[in-house]
Formats: C-alpha cells, structure tokens, sequence
C-alpha cells in the first residue's frame, strides 16, 4: 500500500473552488506586484500605534491578522496601544469623571487605578488574539511570541497652565537595546502607555508620545498610527475633499503652524504632530491610517497609492525643484540613457531653458534623480518629460518620490492630467495609474513634435 503524504498546502475541503478558478486573472498579478514592497521591507522594523478606539469597535482581530501578515514577511514589528475609551469606562463606572487639558489625560489615584485594569484587560485580550491558529484563517500556522515589559522610563507631565496633571507622564528614555534584541530574535514587542520613574513610580502616558518616542529610538523605517481619522484632506475646509496621500515634513509642519493646538484625536492636528516629530528625529516615513477601513495596514505599506497619508521626512535625499547650478548633473544623468536610445536626446541650451520645469532628487551635491513638467494649459493637461533615476539608487522608491512631486505640481498648476511618451517603461507606469491612449489624444501642440517613426507609447494618469 502507498502511504499518502499530508501536504497542507493542497488539502482542500471538497466544497470549496479552487483559488484560481475564482479570480485567475487577478491574484497572480496582484501577487507579483506585491513581491517588490515583500522584497524592501524584509527585515524593516514598523512601529505599529493602534487607538484604543480601534479595540472598541471590535477591529482587533482582523488588525491582528494583518500583523501576523507583515510578522511572517520578516517584518520585525513593535505595537503600542491606546486605552483612552477603556479608561474612561473604568472611570464612569467608578462614578468618575474623565478630565483632560491640552488632550491629555489628568491621573489621579482613581484614573491611574481604571488605567491599570484597563490596560491589564487589553493586554490580555492582544496576547489572546495573536495565540489563534484556527484552520482556514490568516493565522493559521502562524507562530508570533510576544513579548511586553518595562521598557519605558518616565516623568511627570507636571503643572501645565496651572492644572496639576499628578500621575500622567511624558516618555523619558525607550529601552531600545532590549527592545531591539527582543524583535531581532523574532518577537512582537507590545508597550502599553505606562512608564516608571526611576523611584519606582507609575505614570500613565499617551499613546501617540510612547509609539513616537519609541520609533525615534529605535531608528525605526515607519510609524504607523491606526486612527478614527481616515487622514489629512486636501482641503481642510471641505470635509468632502480628496485625502492627501503624501505630505513632506516642510508641508507637514507649515500645516500644522495654521491649526489651533489640537486637543482630540478627530481634530487634524492631533497624530500629524506626532508623524512631523518622528521624521524630525530621523524616522523616514510616519503613516496616519484609518482603522474603519478593512485592511488598511496590508493597502499602505503594498500597494502604490496606499490610504491614509505618509509624511515624508525629504532631509535625507533632498527631493526639490531644480536650479540653473542643477544643469550639468541633469546632463550627467540622463546622458546614458539617450546614448542606448531609452530616452530622446536634449540639448544643453533646451535644459537650461526649462530649468523651473525640473524637480530633481540631490543628495550630496549629486542629482539621482530628475524629471520635467511640460505644460499644456489650453489642453488642461502637462508631460512629464525626462523621468530618469541614476543605476546607483535605482529600486529605492525615488521614481515614485518625483512622480508624487511632479503630481502635486500639476494639480496645484490646476492641470486634469498628466501624460507621459516612453518606448520601454510602459509597464511601471500602468502600475502607478497611468492609462494607455491612442497618439491622437495627444495636445495639438504636442502632437505636431511627436516622432512617429520613434512611436513611443502614450500614457495618461487623471488627477482629479
């Protein structure tokens, strides 16, 4: 008799369609697609901020999943979770009343107590989620050890405007040699918002400083806060608008010098303080995502677009609008490619002409990066001409980097498109939303300096 080997990966119930009758047109793709964001975030550390108002609306089990998603890609991860509704609860059925000045909480005795049952019970409940393994489940076969303890060190918030906050606190020191060690063996880290002075006293602290804090020490590649708010809007005075996907530090902080204090977390300023403060000490991309949105984690961090709004800390590689000293690193870059025929040929005196229409990546003094925004007005439409990345940093985001730019420079120019001509690229700009037209679309003034024996392919993205 020929014993039959158990393989869990073709055991199916009999019931069920396979996988690729479903949606065999889709998943694959879709899965390929995914490969480059699995391939850059190996071995990347996130910290991961989750509202206590997320745990309220029952959104823990699947989030947890989705961790568990991003644990088993080797993505070595640190959550921090919130408690602000659970404490309140405590608090009212102990007759209490919550008082808060400048959104944080005001810890007496009876508040520190309903925060330490509050986050023993939450505790529990986050250890319980990532220990499921039932079949047929994201976390089946699934093994993610946690690990919590007194990783922060903290000091009193003090008197502020003449209000005693007693034993709420600000993070003073993150353990991260410890924290480190911990996730580098393969372990979730969970902080909850406490932290002990080093007398031995307990302080009650705000999610958003301990996550922040906790990234900035860590050096870590991205902070993430899972919030009610499903991010910051283009216009901040039509509740309706468009949500702004990206927003550098500059923007970041210039936004926030127009808003009063935030005090809530539904008001706009209240986590983009914190994502400005992250990328300020060194973290390189700060996410505010909506929780109410199934899946919102595994969208941002694998998907082009993504939800929600990242702050872009762009000290690192600086991503700005050209100069005339720009010229000859423009010249140096694209050089290579318009002698193996990628792209068209431009002349020195053509470039220095169109210097404004440039955005270019520099770092060092060296352009790694440029692309040029060729307007159209009459047409409601703009090329982008000359997008070109150096070999040397080719894989890192910095296309995208000058795509988004060159984006926001065509809607504030208040172009509806932007379109692009290329012979061997077709296919990273269909990723990234562009459509395939037909030549004829083309500008009338466009159309007349279009080479068709070079017949490059035509690519439009909407912007509105």
């Amino acid at each position: 008799m020929r014993m039959l080997r158990h393989n869990p990966g073709r055991c199916r119930p009999h019931h069920e369609t396979p996988l690729s009758l479903v949606f065999p047109h889709t998943f694959v793709p879709w899965f390929r697609a995914v490969a480059p964001y699995i391939h850059a975030y190996k071995g990347k550390t996130f910290v991961v901020a989750m509202a206590g108002e997320m745990i309220a609306a029952g959104k823990l089990n699947a989030f947890v999943q989705d961790l568990a998603i991003l644990h088993a890609m080797g993505i070595k991860i640190v959550l921090v979770h919130g408690f602000r509704p659970q404490v309140t609860e405590q608090l009212a059925a102990k007759g209490h009343v919550s008082r808060y000045h400048r959104g944080i909480r005001i810890t007496d005795a009876v508040a520190l107590d309903a925060a330490q049952e509050a986050a023993g019970q939450l505790r529990f409940e986050i250890e319980a989620a990532f220990s499921q393994g039932l079949p047929n489940t994201p976390m089946a076969n699934a093994t993610v050890r946690v690990v919590s303890g007194n990783f922060l060190t903290a000091r009193p918030v003090g008197i502020v405007d003449g209000i005693d906050h007693m034993q709420s606190g600000l993070v003073r020191r993150v353990d991260h040699h410890a924290i480190r060690r911990a996730i580098d063996i393969g372990a979730l880290v969970l902080l909850s918002p406490f932290g002990f002075s080093p007398t031995g006293e307990a302080f009650n602290l705000t999610m958003e400083d301990v996550a922040t804090a906790t990234a900035i020490a860590l050096a870590a590649d991205k902070l993430v806060f899972m919030t009610e708010i499903p991010g910051i809007r283009e216009d901040q005075d039509d509740p309706d608008s468009a949500i702004d996907t990206e927003l550098s530090l500059a923007e970041a902080r210039k936004l926030l010098a127009s808003l009063p204090a935030p005090t809530l977390p539904t008001d706009i300023g209240f986590y983009l303080q914190h994502c400005a403060r992250a990328c300020e000490g060194g973290v390189e991309r700060s996410h505010i995502l909506p929780f109410a949105s199934d899946g919102a984690l595994l969208l941002e961090v694998f998907t082009h677009d993504g939800v929600g709004t990242m702050v872009v800390d762009e000290r690192l590689e600086s991503l700005r609008e050209a100069t005339s000293d720009d010229v000859g690193g423009i010249l140096q870059l694209i050089e290579p490619f318009e002698r193996d025929g990628t792209m068209v040929r431009r002349e020195r005196t053509e470039i220095e002409r169109d210097i404004a229409t440039y955005t270019v990546i520099e770092h060092d003094g060296i352009i790694f990066g440029c692309a040029a925004l060729m307007p159209y007005t009459e047409a409601r439409t703009a090329e982008m001409a000359a997008l070109t990345v150096s070999p040397l940093s080719q894989g890192q985001g910095d296309g995208e980097r000058i795509l988004k730019r060159i984006e926001q420079r065509a809607k504030a120019a208040g172009f509806e498109s932007i379109f692009v001509l290329t012979t061997r690229t077709m296919h990273w700009f269909i990723k990234r939303g562009f459509k395939q037209v037909d030549p004829d679309w083309l500008p009338e003034a466009r159309k007349k300096k279009y080479n068709w024996d070079r017949r490059s392919q035509v690519l439009v993205k909407k912007l509105v």
